[in-house]
């Protein structure tokens, strides 16, 4: 989380459902964190070359600038009922909505955005600005999407890399914030169990292989509980795919973190499989959060 004196969490809207659903979560993120909150929509319009204005004969208050004033006056309006008194601010920025929004992200405390926007394609589970963002932002991202929950624990992918043990601080607090309980998930599956139909291995000794798992889990907690002794923590080691243990896990959690990209993923992508298979099927807000330094 963005340290800087005064940074802003930055949620950017388009007038679309999901959108206003990022505004609330958004909302409650800067309230928690004492944070003000920044309404930034990404006019696209003058790129293309459009005409932005009223037209001269046409209907006061006509145009596309004009409009988009109005969706951010809407979306602060819905920021300030959401949380009283918080400070909200909004902005309209020329350029495409991800470029926009990852401009916002050097100096931002979180981004939030919805899964979907006005230009998604129905068939997408997530759209492509939500990906992008996740995948270049210099801050952590929060995707709007699933049940909001105002109970239930903050609930948290570790896989023993380094990038996991950032999600694991990020979410405690995360936890510590809301009064919650911090959920540790460890997955994994047996070492000959990578081909299709997951094929057990002749020979394992279970007992043994859950006792490294667990020695992983315990690795990326190291000293969690003295730097952080108000968080309640409890720990699963699952034998599954990770995206499908995160995505039970969702099911009853208020926030799911998970790193930009876990052990063993090719490190060319950005974004990992994981947290890609997160963002479209998780049960509840997603937390994506990026390497450090």
């Amino acid at each position: 989380m963005n340290s800087a004196n005064g940074a802003a969490v930055v949620v950017g809207v388009d007038g679309s459902e999901p959108s206003l659903k990022a505004v609330r979560l958004a909302a409650q993120e800067a309230a928690r964190r004492q944070r003000p909150l920044r309404v930034v929509h990404g006019f696209i319009w003058p790129l293309l070359r459009v005409p932005v204005s009223a037209p001269a004969q046409g209907p006061p208050g006509g145009g596309l600038r004009h409009q988009a004033e109005e969706l951010v006056s809407a979306a602060v309006a819905e920021a300030e009922a959401a949380a009283p008194g918080l400070r909200v601010s909004g902005e309209i920025i020329d350029g495409e909505a991800a470029a926009v929004l990852l401009g916002e992200s050097p100096t931002a405390a979180a981004i939030v955005l919805g899964d979907r926007g006005l230009g998604g394609f129905a068939a997408l589970v997530v759209g492509s600005v939500a990906i992008q963002v996740a995948s270049y932002a210099d801050c952590p991202v929060l995707v709007a999407r699933g049940t909001p929950r105002p109970s239930g624990p903050v609930v948290v992918g570790v896989d023993g890399s380094t990038l996991s043990r950032a999600a694991v601080e990020f979410a405690a607090e995360e936890a510590a914030l809301r009064g919650s309980r911090l959920h540790t998930v460890h997955a994994y599956t047996h070492p000959a169990s990578s081909g299709p139909g997951d094929i057990q291995p002749l020979v394992y000794e279970e007992g043994q292989l859950r006792g490294e798992e667990y020695r992983v889990l315990d690795d990326s907690l190291g000293g969690l509980t003295e730097r952080r002794p108000e968080v309640p923590v409890t720990r699963a080691v699952v034998h599954a795919r990770p995206v499908a243990a995160l995505v039970e896990a969702s099911r009853e959690a208020q926030l799911l973190v998970v790193g930009r990209r876990g052990r063993g993923e090719l490190t060319g992508l950005l974004l990992g499989s994981v947290s890609q298979g997160v963002l479209h099927r998780a049960d509840c807000p997603v937390a994506v959060v990026r390497a450090p330094g």
